[in-house]
């Protein structure tokens, strides 16, 4: 099984920027699609943003269209969400996930994800 690792989170002010790693631990990883999803305290798991295996494709929630980027570096089994213009209700577990034998178009529910990395906090002040 691929193993997925998150980092980079953490505490930020309002306005401020975060980007988050994804590290998976084979080089199939360089065919599957890929996607970040966040959970709050009370709330239910949500797409943040997506990308197919070769990057051609991208996908976000309306919530962080135009603030977060999604992209990948299949060379280093990594996949990146930067987070611009970061808002209090950004606050979060990010969690990224990984689609192995996917298509063309990026998964958007947690049920199309086959591997989950364990979460990073993102804790965003106002």
């Amino acid at each position: 099984q691929v193993q997925l690792v998150e980092s980079g989170g953490g505490l930020v002010q309002a306005g401020g920027s975060l980007r988050l790693s994804c590290a998976a631990s084979e080089r199939t990883f360089s065919g599957y699609a890929m996607g970040w999803f966040r959970q709050a305290p009370g709330k239910e798991r949500e797409f943040v943003g997506g990308i197919t295996w070769n990057g051609g494709t991208t996908a976000y929630a309306d919530s962080v269209k135009g603030r977060f980027t999604i992209s990948r570096d299949n060379a280093k089994n990594t996949v990146y969400l930067r987070m611009n213009s970061l808002k209090p209700e950004d606050t979060a577990i990010y969690y990224c996930a990984g689609r192995s034998n996917w298509g063309i178009v990026v998964p958007r529910t947690p049920e199309e994800y086959d591997y989950w990395g364990r979460g990073t906090q993102v804790n965003v002040s106002s």
